[in-house]
């Protein structure tokens, strides 16, 4: 028998995995309203609370998104190559990018009165010219919607299979504007998508939305609700989102215990996704890497924050003094280039390798919450290996002493987000060693900074996904818009 639930007691439990029981804790028994849903992210342990309002509304904007596309799997590719030839038009408009700049004035400030990091959040010149480059780039990239992709011949007929257009897809991501640009490559192959952006960043969003893409749209004959903005701040609306059973994909990216929740959900719901939470890369050296090319390498790996930065370095101890000087040259230099100063954490065990005037020197460290002053270097346990450093203007790193390469393949594998991972040698078996045991979708050998859809495959990214949930399931770590299709198979008699 089935009943809705309209009070919830404190104390009650609640079964799941089969043999498992939680108990919802006080605060959201007490704010239980009817029409409300109590979910668990079963991967967290995490009992949430989704309003009544968060729920309708998550799943109007798939509605809508859905109704979209019954329309936008059959549109021509000239309609939809259109749409991202205004889009980029209007974002490089002048008078139309003032207004939106004057909003994300707005919203950076905001979230500075609140201690929020706004590395990410805030446009540039850069970011205008990289979402424009973007855009234009899906004007005349191929789609693989109806695209033959495969033929098997029988006697009087063959089978055909076919690349279609995938449906709805979700997208929760962080305060990054761009972003939302780079969302919408999904229609180049007929899907439609729904956004949720984080707070600090909704503001923008609204205005991109209103100035640039809904005009665009409607001018180049699509359905207005082919891109769907959630427009909430609260986080249940992007676990409603992520827990309607309607998505075709579901691509989170954003901090990782965030990340982790979203993507239990939508798993939970049985909708496939796409998850980045946890970035940092890795740099290993080795018998062979040249002292100078480490100290650039370093230092172009550690020009911004972003989640291909560099942030874990991995010393070969037979080498180290010769390339530990090198390694603080470059990271000091990439802190000049920012006009701060470096934070540096060594693992315990490594210390006497670096000079002691780097543990003794208070800095000043650039913050979300400000500018601190802190000792340049701390020492960090071996299990401090798996924090990524979500640093602002001051460069920030770990450091170890490795006794081989194998050693740091092991302790990448072990504590990781199984994302990037460099080696620098001019042995290329080595290299091959390093490629078939290291557990990462990314692996180079030089910059870090390499792994991102726009550099690497020139196509606007959708979003990276690390193995730290796992490998995936056929289909490259980097997602872009004319990667997310489906296959049908027909049959065609001989004529």
């Amino acid at each position: 028998m089935i009943a809705q639930l309209t009070t919830l007691p404190r104390g009650t439990q609640l079964l799941f995995g089969g043999d498992q029981l939680i108990t919802v804790p006080d605060a959201i028994a007490d704010r239980f309203q009817p029409g409300d849903s109590v979910v668990i992210a079963e991967a967290t342990l995490e009992v949430l609370l989704i309003p009544k309002r968060e729920k309708q509304l998550a799943a109007e904007q798939v509605a809508r998104a859905l109704d979209a596309f019954s329309v936008v799997r059959s549109a021509s590719d000239a309609s939809i190559a259109r749409f991202f030839e205004l889009f980029a038009a209007r974002l490089g408009d002048d008078a139309i990018w003032r207004a939106i700049e004057d909003v994300n004035v707005r919203d950076v400030a905001s979230a500075k009165e609140r201690g929020r990091s706004t590395t990410r959040l805030a446009t540039s010149a850069g970011m205008r010219a990289s979402m424009i480059e973007g855009l234009k780039g899906w004007t005349s990239a191929t789609s693989r919607r109806g695209q033959v992709l495969e033929v098997v011949q029988h006697d009087d007929w063959r089978a055909e299979l076919v690349g279609a257009a995938l449906g709805v897809v979700a997208f929760v991501f962080e305060g990054r504007p761009n972003v939302l640009a780079d969302a919408t490559g999904v229609l180049r192959s007929g899907n439609t998508v729904v956004l949720r952006i984080g707070r600090d960043a909704l503001g923008t969003a609204r205005s991109l939305m209103e100035l640039a893409l809904r005009p665009s749209l409607l001018e180049a004959g699509l359905p207005e609700d082919s891109v769907c903005l959630l427009d909430s701040s609260e986080h249940a609306s992007g676990w409603a989102l992520f827990g309607d059973k309607r998505l075709g994909l579901a691509v989170a990216r954003g901090s990782g215990p965030a990340v982790a929740t979203l993507g239990s959900l939508a798993q939970q719901a049985g909708v496939p996704v796409s998850l980045h939470g946890t970035g940092g890369a890795w740099i290993v050296t080795s018998r062979t890497t040249d002292a100078e090319d480490l100290q650039s390498i370093v230092r172009r790996s550690l020009d911004r924050k972003v989640c291909n930065t560099l942030n874990v370095l991995c010393v070969l101890r037979e080498r180290a003094e010769l390339l530990i000087p090198a390694a603080l040259a470059g990271f000091e230099a990439a802190a000049a280039d920012r006009k701060t100063a470096f934070k540096l954490h060594v693992i315990k065990g490594s210390e006497s390798y670096l000079p002691k005037a780097v543990f003794e020197t208070r800095v000043a460290i650039e913050r979300a919450e400000g500018t601190l002053e802190e000792p340049q270097a701390e020492l960090l346990e071996e299990h401090g290996l798996s924090h990524e450093w979500e640093w602002e203007g001051s460069p920030e790193l770990t450091l170890i002493v490795v006794d081989s390469v194998e050693h740091a393949i092991a302790l990448f594998n072990k504590y990781s987000p199984q994302f990037i991972a460099s080696l620098l040698s001019a042995d290329r078996s080595e290299h091959a060693y390093f490629y078939d045991s290291v557990n990462a979708p990314f692996v180079g050998d030089g910059v870090t900074r390499w792994v991102d859809g726009q550099k690497a495959l020139k196509k606007p990214e959708l979003g990276l996904s690390n193995w730290q949930f796992g490998r995936l399931f056929g289909r490259g770590g980097i997602l872009t818009g004319d990667g997310v299709l489906t296959v049908r198979t027909r049959s065609v008699r001989k004529a």
